[in-house]
């Protein structure tokens, strides 16, 4: 999808708070269009959320851990089921539609892509999707990193599964996942991870998702700042990014190319002396950032079991200076708001997403918040950057499908 002019501001002294939609906002924001487009009703809405990591980057692919969290912001379907094997897909941030065929669902191209992919993966995995047309509505900033393609791969899959009557279970749950990230790396061509999709089917309000990329284990990790006067801000810098622009691949590539030369499956099975041997300066300093990452995942975890949010900001900017040094897919904007919110006393900050734009967080006093988004604000004036946005971000729920309440007018 195109960016959204409605969420769009240029720098100014107010910062810009992009605030989530409320279940029952979101059905309704998704009827309408639905209703507008093709004057009918759907038959049901389903909804699911982006995602921020806490702290696992780049981890994913290589067999590591992660830590993300659901967002309160999420992406709403509408669907509706045909009784022929035609597939139309809408936006009400777009113009036009893609129609096509069952058969044409693996060729989809652009945003639809994401939406066609499932539906395509699905009938890969047995399950006899029908023809449905469908609309999308979203909350989750387009290209800021919080997972917006993710979001809408789990909306449609859980409003397709809902269509086929499918028994809501966990293993159902990884199903869609699975299509999700089968979508990503074959219609969409993003050689993306798997995190993204998991946290958005297994996200749970007031916790974080512990994910063992390798065994596909989870584990819910209390995570409350609120308790404790802290707030998780995150911050859309604008600077847009692309996962299927190649520099995401480039890095995995690298993470590969360094497994095969310490000689392990992955850089999961690698120790820093391992890395630390390595010939190859870029191989070396990208398996340093991996490895030295998923063991920051991993004590990240255990200080959020004893509540250490000290510690956790520690950890949070360890992972940016990684991120930026050693892995080099941080931006000027990003390292902007990391140094300006450190500035401002947050206890850590770190970019988050797969980087090259996109987004950032910082652990902030809730009584900091204010200072912390005009001192970012100002700062990204000064330097002559667009506004960014700001999102509040308590860990909040899965996909979804909502209560039809009549199908409301």
């Amino acid at each position: 999808m195109t960016d959204d002019p409605r969420r769009r501001a240029r720098a100014s002294a107010d910062p810009e708070w992009v605030r989530p939609w409320s279940d029952a906002e979101g059905r309704r924001a998704a009827l309408e269009t639905f209703r507008d487009r093709y004057d009918d009703e759907p038959d049901l809405v389903a909804a699911a959320p982006g995602r921020v990591n806490l702290i696992g980057e780049h981890t994913d692919y290589n067999d590591g851990l992660c830590l993300p969290l659901a967002l309160p912001h999420s992406t709403y379907v509408a669907i509706r089921r045909r009784d022929d094997d035609r597939v139309v897909i809408a936006s009400g941030l777009e113009d036009g539609a893609w129609t096509g065929a069952l058969d044409d669902l693996g060729t989809a191209e652009g945003w639809p892509a994401y939406v066609a992919g499932v539906a395509w993966a699905l009938g890969e995995a047995g399950f006899t999707v029908p023809g449905f047309e469908i609309m999308v509505e979203s909350t989750v900033p387009l290209g800021a990193g919080l997972s917006s393609s993710a979001a809408l791969e789990c909306a449609t899959g859980t409003a397709v599964l809902a269509l086929l009557d499918v028994e809501e279970s966990r293993e159902t749950r990884m199903g869609l996942a699975r299509a999700g990230i089968r979508a990503e790396n074959e219609v969409a061509g993003a050689a993306t991870g798997g995190m993204d999709q998991t946290v958005a089917v297994l996200g749970s309000p007031a916790h974080a998702l512990l994910l063992d990329c390798r065994s596909w284990e989870t584990e819910l990790i209390p995570f409350d700042p609120a308790a404790a006067g802290l707030e998780l801000l995150v911050v859309d810098t604008r600077a847009h990014h692309q996962l299927n622009d190649g520099a995401y691949e480039s890095r995995r590539r690298a993470c590969e190319r360094a497994a095969a030369a310490i000689g392990v499956d992955s850089l999961r099975n690698a120790t820093p002396a391992q890395v630390d041997a390595l010939e190859d300066a870029e191989l070396r300093s990208r398996a340093r950032h991996v490895v030295t990452e998923i063991a920051r995942v991993a004590e990240c975890a255990d200080v959020l079991r004893s509540g250490s949010w000290d510690r956790v900001g520690e950890l949070m900017s360890a992972s940016h200076v990684s991120m930026r040094d050693d892995f080099e897919i941080s931006c000027p904007e990003l390292d902007l708001v990391v140094d300006t919110a450190t500035a401002r006393g947050a206890l850590g900050a770190r970019m988050t997403g797969g980087g090259f734009g996109g987004s950032a967080i910082a652990l902030v006093r809730q009584d900091d918040v204010p200072d912390t988004a005009r001192a970012i604000t100002e700062a990204f004036a000064a330097q002559g950057y667009d506004a960014p946005g700001f999102l509040p971000a308590p860990a909040s729920a899965p996909a979804r499908v909502l209560p039809a309440l009549h199908l409301i007018r």
